[in-house]
């Protein structure tokens, strides 16, 4: 079993993770806000993982278990917020859309020592007004209590390509279509073709900060076509998959 390390005070800082690496199971008693300035980074809890290249930050509230994973070389910047204050009114993991201005903030914001200066309190002021107007992204991938679910998304884990109908993974599970999609809708809150995107995309992302070319990643995370994934990716990030490599590696 996994020891849950407990960090009362959720620092402000930058630090450096190499590929692959990992922060185990940990909760701070403050509220963090995680932005990957470089890379992908993957946040997992009980209840699913969250995953956020550049372009998005991830609000981790206080008391909330989690642990962190590394994807292409990643610069992580965290900024801690005591638990009585929540600028956004979150009690959940929530992955937010990260503006360029923000983006500078959180840059500025971490890469200096708090000084208790004026000028470090406008700072961190502007920063929590900008936060407070980032829309929310939904980039979470829940994760299934009930055990014929959490068979199937692990399959599907393991491959995201396999695209086998429904009925055809229920087969394999001891389960039927019609079980399956009620138990997606009942426990995870969306439908099973809703859940693999979900899913392919998150695997899209870590295969893009390890600099996978397009046209492999759109077939190893199963879209027929490099096409096919552009226009998905496109309409879920804001821009397509070649730029967000250029992006992550200009840094």
């Amino acid at each position: 079993m996994t020891k849950i390390r407990h960090e009362p005070v959720a620092p402000t800082r930058t630090e450096r993770l190499a590929p692959g690496a990992e922060i185990d199971p940990h909760r701070h008693d403050d509220h963090q806000i995680v932005y990957a300035g470089r890379g992908v980074l993957a946040i997992t809890t009980s209840a699913g993982s969250w995953v956020a290249p550049a372009t998005r930050a991830i609000w981790v509230p206080a008391g909330t278990v989690h642990a962190h994973q590394a994807h292409g070389e990643l610069e992580l910047h965290l900024v801690g917020l005591p638990e009585n204050e929540n600028p956004l009114g979150l009690d959940t993991p929530t992955v937010l859309a990260v503006a360029p201005l923000l983006r500078e903030l959180l840059l500025a914001h971490t890469r200096t020592l708090d000084d208790g200066s004026p000028e470090r309190a406008r700072l961190r002021a502007v920063l929590l007004d900008e936060l407070r107007a980032s829309p929310q992204q939904p980039l979470h991938l829940p994760w299934p209590a009930a055990p014929q679910l959490r068979s199937l998304c692990a399959i599907l884990r393991a491959d995201p390509a396999d695209d086998r109908t429904l009925t055809a993974l229920g087969r394999q599970v001891g389960a039927s279509d019609r079980t399956l999609s009620r138990l997606f809708k009942s426990d995870l809150g969306m439908t099973f073709p809703q859940w693999r995107t979900q899913l392919r995309l998150h695997h899209a992302l870590v295969l893009l900060a390890e600099n996978t070319p397009v046209t492999a990643v759109a077939h190893r995370c199963g879209w027929s076509s490099a096409s096919a994934f552009i226009d998905v990716f496109r309409r879920t990030f804001g821009h397509t998959p070649g730029a967000h490599q250029s992006r992550d590696q200009a840094g």
